[in-house]
């Protein structure tokens, strides 16, 4: 099939697909290296961890590939600054960022070179990103997963911001298949995000139950809680995500502060990371609206495979 090239700054990929970056530590070195060594952009999760733990991602994916390898990292973080800096620091190759807006990051990624591609939900804040001097754009739809910032479906707002943006626009939300990425093509998208496909693949860094979890999902499987972080968030339905729907989440045993605004409801972070682990009972397992469609746990080659062949 015919596809876009997608262009971000200076860099080129063989394949316009980025991989979402899914935190806690799931989106880690060795998925973000097997997506780019398949021609992908792949993108290591920096929420939750230390510069130091970050730097050590980047540096273990650097041995993994000469592909292009980023760093996610949600602007509602504490340590936004010194993760971003240490990224720069470090080489990255770019930086995306979500759950927030920050201003600063453009000029440093700026005088540092490197592409900054801010995740958004809407036309206003395409445009000041744009006008902010962003070097592409992730529109994300409130089908994707992870902390969201609407609650309309990708495929309601990527062509609507595409058409009034001068600079690349990457759609991420609802896309699982081949068909799903065409779709986005069609609308004059440049590139795809993909969370939840990458997700239930042999290289990413979460417990084979939860990987089994996602291809035995049905629809009716999937809810939307709100995140201590206070955004809506799509996740599977368990016994955390039921008490989080009725108002009565665990309280934090101890809080480090790592987020700018919480609610305290309960931890996020150490939720996601149970969900990592593999714990049914206390683990936030976040994943697309869409994710349902997943039936199978594939290699990252596999996936390039099959979109691309």
């Amino acid at each position: 099939m015919k596809f876009p090239k997608l262009k971000i700054g200076n860099l080129k990929p063989e394949f316009p697909i980025i991989q979402g970056g899914m935190a806690v530590k799931v989106s880690d070195h060795k998925l973000a290296a097997a997506v780019a060594n398949e021609g992908g952009i792949g993108i290591i999760a920096g929420s939750a961890l230390s510069k130091e733990e970050l730097v050590d991602e980047i540096k273990k994916a650097r041995k993994l590939t000469n592909g292009i390898i980023g760093v996610n990292i949600m602007f509602a973080v504490n340590n936004f600054i010194d993760l971003a800096n240490s990224a720069i620091e470090a080489g990255i190759d770019l930086i995306i960022s979500g759950a927030g807006f920050s201003r600063d990051i453009f000029g440093w990624c700026k005088k540092a070179g490197i592409p900054f591609v801010p995740i958004v939900s809407s036309l206003k804040l395409a445009k000041i990103s744009e006008r902010l001097g962003a070097s592409a754009i992730v529109v994300e739809g409130g089908n994707a997963g992870g902390h969201l910032g609407t609650d309309r479906d990708s495929w309601g707002i990527v062509k609507e911001i595409k058409e009034n943006v001068n600079i690349p626009v990457i759609g991420a939300g609802g896309v699982i298949d081949k068909n799903d990425m065409k779709r986005m093509f069609e609308l004059g998208l440049d590139g795809v995000q993909m969370g939840s496909r990458f997700l239930a693949t042999e290289e990413s860094n979460v417990a084979d139950n939860f990987k089994e979890l996602v291809v035995n999902l049905k629809k009716e499987d999937i809810v939307t809680i709100i995140s201590s972080v206070g955004l809506p968030a799509n996740a599977i339905k368990t016994p955390l995500a039921e008490k989080i729907l009725n108002n009565n989440p665990p309280k934090p045993e101890r809080c480090v502060k790592c987020l700018k605004a919480c609610s305290h409801s309960f931890c996020i972070f150490n939720a996601l990371n149970k969900a990592r682990e593999g714990d049914y009972e206390n683990g936030l397992f976040f994943v697309g609206k869409e994710a349902y469609r997943i039936k199978e746990i594939l290699t990252v080659k596999e996936i390039f495979e099959k979109f691309f062949s």
